[in-house]
């Protein structure tokens, strides 16, 4: 857990599942697989396996642990649907979301089916709860925009879209139950470039829907000199959060016990 993220848009990032696999151009640089695979074989190190997937069910009740309210990124080294985290772990996950309400869940994916059927049907309860985002990565209209649809055809109390990387102009995008976008390029070795008009259009586009915007960044090898600004402005809207009581010290660290050990019988 990452109490300080980097993260423009979250305030700390938490990841009860590591590693993942690529599935769409959007994967091509990975941030997270380019740390992970730095300390591969590195004994002791969170990602001694790499970028391997691996279930971490002692980080199952993490959450439950902080007292004061954040925005959390849920897997922001993974994909919490990716076809090898198994439903009854990934309803775990869940769990400790829907207790630890307090905190503001912002949980991403590009396996965008999946979170479809799963909110359909084991994670109908938590798709209600507006303190839980739920968000589809779009880099594109080939493989992006599909997530999409599936997205909308999901019950979700809060929807969102991660157009990052953005490849191209993606057009008249679906808005429709969509309550935030954030856009932003791609960085790092290799960064595939933006093109300002592309960012302009889905700007104008939320602003016509009244869905609030969040741009990232501009991204290239070196993020920092690009900056974050568009068209001499920072863009930093976000959907209303909701404020829930923590729960008493004491409740909180049995929730967190009692999780991480029926997470633990599951990988036995």
């Amino acid at each position: 857990m990452s109490l300080l993220s980097k993260i423009e848009w979250t305030d700390a990032t938490w990841n009860p599942v590591r590693g993942c696999t690529k599935i769409s151009p959007g994967c091509k640089h990975c941030y997270a697989e380019r740390f992970a695979e730095r300390f591969r074989g590195v004994k002791g190190h969170p990602f001694e396996q790499g970028f391997d997937l691996l279930l971490v069910p002692k980080k199952l009740g993490e959450p439950l642990r902080w007292s004061e309210s954040r925005m959390v990124f849920v897997n922001s080294m993974s994909d919490l649907f990716q076809d090898g985290v198994p439903v009854k772990y990934i309803e775990k996950v869940a769990e400790t979301m829907r207790l630890a309400n307090w905190h503001t869940y912002q949980v991403l994916t590009k396996r965008s089916q999946r979170l479809r059927e799963l909110l359909s049907g084991p994670l109908r309860t938590a798709a209600k709860d507006a303190h839980i985002w739920w968000g589809v990565s779009v880099e594109d209209r080939k493989y992006g925009l599909p997530r999409i649809a599936d997205l909308q055809a999901a019950p979700a109390a809060v929807r969102f879209l991660s157009v990052e990387p953005l490849l191209e102009d993606l057009g008249n995008l679906p808005l429709r139950g969509i309550s935030w976008v954030i856009v932003g390029g791609e960085s790092g070795p290799g960064a595939r470039p933006m093109k300002e008009e592309w960012v302009l259009s889905i700007r104008e586009q939320c602003k016509a829907a009244n869905v609030p915007f969040f741009f990232k960044q501009w991204g290239g090898v070196r993020k920092k000199t690009t900056g974050r600004t568009l068209r001499g402005r920072t863009y930093d809207g976000f959907p209303a959060r909701v404020r829930n009581p923590t729960l008493p010290t004491l409740l909180r660290l049995k929730h967190a016990l009692e999780i991480e050990d029926a997470g633990l019988v599951q990988l036995v």
